[in-house]
């Protein structure tokens, strides 16, 4: 438990661009290309590859992805990089196995990952550099080796033993089989060539040699991708972002398989009621409380990601009865998740007014716990993580459906369709409802951007991960929160848990422009080494 205090830190002002990430590498990295005249998504594509090398634990080439984009006109999309299991993948086939849940690690629990389309096709609508350009410096240092950070080395000891067998993760990460020292350069020589390989050839992930590495290790470990899957998950393409108002601006999110429309339920549960209460008091969390846990319980009964179920959730009367809801007390939490799990994030806007938020991972940490021989590429878990083996359900695994995500981004604009503010979070199921309490710290109570990312946070447990525990509900709350405060939530019905004083989690990042003269502001959470440079 962290007990010491974060340090005091301000916003951060600029006057022509803006990134924010959760490592200083990262961020340095999109500085760069903003400095150098590239653009928002140059700088996001060149940050997302940093990444893999500085928070190895919280994402990875054989990961997924989800960006939103506003273009200097207004226009805004969105991009998923998700990809499906394996075709042979039928919930027979896992009971068959003696399965009664998807296994959270290991060869059962991969899908195929979307990050690489989700990266090429951003950068075909965009970029103005080729990745061989933005990636080359990732791939030079993945071949000297990052030094071992604080956060690296707890990741690592926190999975030693899962790591230890396997032969790509555990040459890298455990040298010599002990834990890395902090400071340690982690050489990745095997990751750099796929890097370079995936840059000068998109084809080579999906349709190639890395496809048919991956689908010969998987098949040869029992579970029956075919290949084809793979080809289908490496195509994606640009969407519009679903929207809601907020306080008078339009609050932007990313799509399924995202979790994005519950932040947009939450928002329309919340709207008008927070602006007049005190930014943290009693009234002010219980109601975001109550709105997440309406949102949790909506996603486990009625999504998965190829229904459009979400939308009627969102109307005016399924709005109004839910808001009845909160009035009354009556909601309840759903079956509860496991609270694990690593994402990281960046943000990135430009002189010309584009901004892109834009958030991956592995799932959990290290994912899958399994590389690809050869290649240096740590499997992701999402489909062990994201999917369900019950019968009927919406978010029921099967071929071809790509399971439910945790990850989401959003942004808000104005009356005038101008940009306000972009911002993300890693964490889980804590990413909706930490989002949303950054709207409102920002749009509600006027909270700057490093305000908004270190108010103190609180988290409702259980959200609706896969392994269903059905544990009772909590309300995870940082002790930062006043004890009066903690107090009246418990009359208001809610089991209080306290955790450290900077313990909730996530790795918020925001970025703001002012409406006088354009002036970017950006914050970064103090949780974690979180920095936002500008130019």
């Amino acid at each position: 438990m962290r007990t010491e205090p974060a340090p005091q830190r301000r916003a951060v002002l600029a006057g022509a661009g803006m990134v924010a990430a959760s490592h200083p590498a990262i961020s340095l990295a999109g500085a760069r290309l903003l400095a150098d005249g590239g653009n928002a998504i140059d700088a996001t594509l060149a940050m997302a590859a940093m990444s893999w090398l500085a928070l190895p634990g919280q994402c990875g080439i054989a990961g997924d992805a989800f960006a939103i984009v506003r273009e200097p006109d207004g226009r805004v999309w969105t991009m998923c990089g998700s990809g499906f299991g394996p075709d042979g993948g039928t919930p027979d086939f896992y009971r068959e196995q003696g399965f009664a849940s998807l296994p959270l690690d290991g060869a059962f629990a991969v899908a195929v990952p979307g990050e690489v389309a989700a990266l090429r096709a951003i950068e075909a609508l965009g970029a103005t550099r080729p990745l061989t350009e933005l990636w080359e410096p990732v791939a030079a240092l993945a071949d000297r080796g990052m030094p071992c950070t604080v956060k690296t080395r707890e990741d690592v000891a926190a999975h030693a033993s899962a790591i230890a067998r396997d032969p790509g993760a555990s040459s890298v990460f455990l040298p010599d089989g002990e834990l890395p020292a902090v400071g340690r350069r982690l050489a990745q020589p095997e990751l750099a060539a796929t890097i370079r390989r995936v840059a000068a050839d998109p084809g080579w992930f999906y349709d190639g040699e890395f496809a048919e590495r991956a689908v010969s290790l998987l098949a040869g470990l029992g579970v029956p991708f075919s290949g084809e899957e793979w080809q289908a998950s490496g195509v994606t393409t640009a969407a519009a972002a679903i929207c809601a108002p907020y306080g008078g601006m339009t609050l932007h999110e990313t799509p399924m398989p995202t979790p994005g429309w519950m932040v947009l339920q939450q928002a329309a549960l919340c709207d008008g009621d927070l602006r007049e209460t005190d930014l943290l008091g009693a009234p002010a969390v219980h109601r975001m409380a109550a709105a997440a846990r309406i949102a949790f319980q909506d996603r486990w009964e009625h999504c998965g990601s190829d229904s459009d179920s979400w939308a009627d959730l969102l109307t005016q009367d399924a709005i109004r009865v839910r808001r009845e809801q909160i009035r009354l007390g009556s909601f309840a939490a759903v079956p509860a998740g496991r609270p694990d799990g690593d994402t990281t994030s960046t943000l990135a806007v430009d002189a010309d007014g584009r901004a892109v938020s834009f958030i991956h991972s592995l799932a959990f940490t290290f994912g899958a716990r399994l590389t690809v021989p050869g290649t240096g590429a740590v499997l992701n878990n999402r489909l062990g993580r994201g999917a369900y083996l019950i019968d009927g359900h919406p978010n029921q695994v099967r071929p071809r459906r790509r399971p439910l995500h945790t990850l989401n981004a959003w942004l808000l604009t104005d009356a005038e369709g101008q940009l306000r503010h972009v911002g993300n979070t890693p964490g889980g199921d804590g990413q909706v409802q930490w989002n949303l309490q950054l709207v409102s710290h920002l749009v509600d109570h006027g909270l700057d951007p490093q305000q908004a990312v270190s108010a103190p946070r609180f988290t409702v447990f259980p959200g609706s991960d896969a392994d269903v525990v059905g544990l009772p509900p909590e309300l995870r709350c940082e002790s930062r929160l006043p004890e009066a405060v903690r107090s009246g939530l418990r009359e208001l019905g809610h089991d209080v848990v306290v955790e450290g004083p900077w313990d909730a989690g996530g790795s918020a990042l925001v970025i703001s422009v002012e409406q006088a003269g354009g002036v970017l502001s950006g914050g970064a959470d103090p949780r974690q080494e979180g920095v936002v440079l500008g130019v």
